[in-house]
């Protein structure tokens, strides 16, 4: 697959029929969801599951995203996600990239980016990153 990054994290994704919208095609706030699952993986696979995160009582929250919708997917389309962390200040914030790809012919559907803050989940002010999170979330370096 022709990922942007040489070592992303990725999932793969089948559209379902609730996916699509009146225009026949996945609605762009199923593409939102499709990137918070591959976060929450990736998050996983760097060693901070949701229960790290409840246990420290911190969490990454979404800032803001951007997403550019390049090529629809429809009903029956495969999708295959990948992210990665594209930088990360070691102590409140982190930007994580994304690529949505149809897996049978390896198009790019759509290009994301997050910005992320760690909070405290009791206050839900920001909050300094735990050291599990700042070693977890460094940039994935390009080569």
């Amino acid at each position: 697959m022709p990922f942007d990054h040489p070592r992303p994290h990725v999932i793969g994704l089948a559209v379902e029929p609730a996916d699509i919208d009146a225009y026949g095609h996945v609605n762009n706030a199923v593409y939102l969801t499709w990137l918070d699952r591959a976060a929450w993986s990736h998050s996983a696979a760097l060693g901070v599951p949701l229960e790290r995160c409840l246990a420290l009582r911190r969490g990454m929250a979404a800032l803001r995203t951007e997403i550019d919708y390049l090529r629809a997917a429809v009903r029956g389309d495969a999708v295959r996600v990948a992210t990665w962390i594209a930088r990360s200040d070691g102590r409140l914030r982190c930007e994580r990239r994304f690529q949505v790809l149809r897996t049978a012919d390896g198009r790019t559907l759509a290009r994301a980016m997050t910005e992320y803050v760690c909070i405290n989940l009791d206050s839900g002010r920001a909050a300094r990153m735990p050291e599990l999170f700042a070693r977890a979330y460094v940039a994935t370096p390009r080569a």
